[in-house]
């Protein structure tokens, strides 16, 4: 109805006098913009709904309004971005993803040290026919000659197939955990603290010990045996350690001096001890168990501390054109996009993070690593008694003194450093490569 009289005013234009055209020449635009604004309130509605004040006023000053408007539907699209990439991060697809690339880095780091991992669980466990060699690096090579005489070079391998078995599934859960939990601590880039890195590490590390404990125990077990006569296979090494009874002290008055009180005190505590500790069946897979999640959380913890904060310095910009690869912040092969927010490593820098990871927390657990071997192996020596962790402390303390918490630590470097470095430089590889 507003275009007839507008027409009628152009055609005659000697009948209309000038003071009334005024009212007409002001109408005039508004009956032509008001279809245009009526068509992007409720866009702008849509995208903004606190922006109904803003666009009431737009009827007043179209163009102000219609920038206003533009410049509010902005600032949404710039907050979705973070949210995106927390929907993308909890998405099954990238939990899949980033658990393929745990589990390949795992593999790949633990069968590159597979014949220091089992001469180094020899000496950390004491067993009598290596406890000549430790000590020295000369011992590291009698020991691995001594192995390849008596086994074959398929004996420096003994235990691996568990390994494997256990590996995959730790360090799947490991990685995914640590990519689910970070998330949840470190929502923004301003919120990354140490601190905060290392508590992600750290929980990623005992969840993933949690759900693969048996496992590792098994391979302890399996890497343990030297002798011809006693090995076992996968299948009789579970059927031993689930059958294998835990001996209680029966009589423990004796230590308690003449008095009665202290003897029946001691004996209530004995036969509560065999009621409610299981003497055998799946609580033998848990054996150290407890030392194994106390030295997880500076392990896994000081570890990813490390290794990113190592990752950092070499990506600051005076060193970046010699350790990051150009144009990977954004790029990655076979993808257009990785949705990764920081430029990938050259191998050499990222095995060299990794590397120092590795040494960095090897140093920090291992007294209490060597703790929990003792634990885990207390079914095939000594009496079979299942020691706790003061008392396998107290009888390595006995046994070697102080030097006895740090037996094998050289070997430990010699497996972790490469290890630690191999699984990081495969984990951000393969995360690279898969696009996420």
């Amino acid at each position: 109805m507003s275009v007839a009289p507008t027409g009628h005013a152009q055609a005659d234009d000697s009948s209309i006098s000038r003071p009334s055209s005024s009212p007409h020449i002001i109408a005039e635009p508004q009956p032509s913009r008001q279809p245009v604004y009526q068509q992007m309130e409720p866009a702008a509605q849509a995208r903004l709904p606190t922006s109904h004040n803003v666009s009431s006023g737009a009827v007043v000053a179209g163009s102000h309004a219609t920038t206003t408007g533009d410049a509010s539907s902005i600032l949404p699209r710039q907050g979705s971005r973070s949210g995106v990439k927390e929907k993308k991060t909890r998405s099954l697809d990238y939990v899949l993803r980033s658990g393929l690339a745990g589990g390949l880095a795992g593999c790949a780091g633990k069968t590159v040290v597979a014949p220091l991992d089992r001469v180094k669980i020899l000496f950390q466990a004491s067993n009598p026919q290596f406890a000549k060699y430790t000590g020295s690096w000369f011992g590291l090579v009698s020991a691995v000659r001594d192995i390849k005489r008596h086994e074959g070079a398929k004996g420096l391998f003994r235990g691996h197939s568990a390994t494997l078995l256990r590996i995959f599934p730790y360090a799947a859960i490991k990685f995914l955990a640590y990519e689910q939990i970070r998330a949840a601590v470190i929502p923004s880039h301003d919120k990354e603290t140490p601190f905060r890195r290392l508590i992600a590490g750290s929980m990623a590390g005992m969840t993933s010990v949690f759900f693969t404990y048996p496992l590792e125990l098994i391979r302890v077990r399996l890497a343990f045996e030297t002798k011809k006569t006693s090995r076992s296979s996968l299948s009789g090494a579970i059927r031993q350690i689930y059958s294998e009874r835990v001996s209680v002290p029966q009589d423990l008055s004796a230590a308690k001096g003449p008095s009665s009180m202290a003897a029946a005190a001691a004996d209530t505590v004995a036969s509560t001890t065999r009621k409610v500790v299981p003497s055998s069946g799946l609580a033998n897979f848990y054996r150290g168990f407890t030392p194994t999640l106390i030295g997880m959380f500076p392990y896994a913890g000081v570890s990813f501390l490390t290794h990113d904060t190592v990752g950092d310095w070499l990506r600051l910009p005076a060193l970046a054109p010699y350790t990051t690869i150009p144009g990977s912040e954004s790029t990655s092969p076979g993808h257009t996009h990785s949705g990764s927010w920081r430029p990938q490593l050259t191998a050499a820098a990222e095995l060299f993070s990794g590397a120092v990871a590795g040494l960095v927390s090897q140093t920090s657990s291992y007294p209490l690593e060597v703790v929990r071997r003792r634990m885990q192996v207390g079914g095939v020596v000594g009496d079979g008694r299942r020691l706790g962790i003061a008392e396998t402390a107290r009888t390595i303390l006995r046994e070697r003194g102080l030097r006895g918490f740090w037996v094998g630590l050289g070997i430990g470097y010699l497996k972790m450093i490469p290890m630690t470095a191999t699984s990081f430089f495969v984990y951000e590889r393969a995360k690279w490569s898969l696009g996420i």
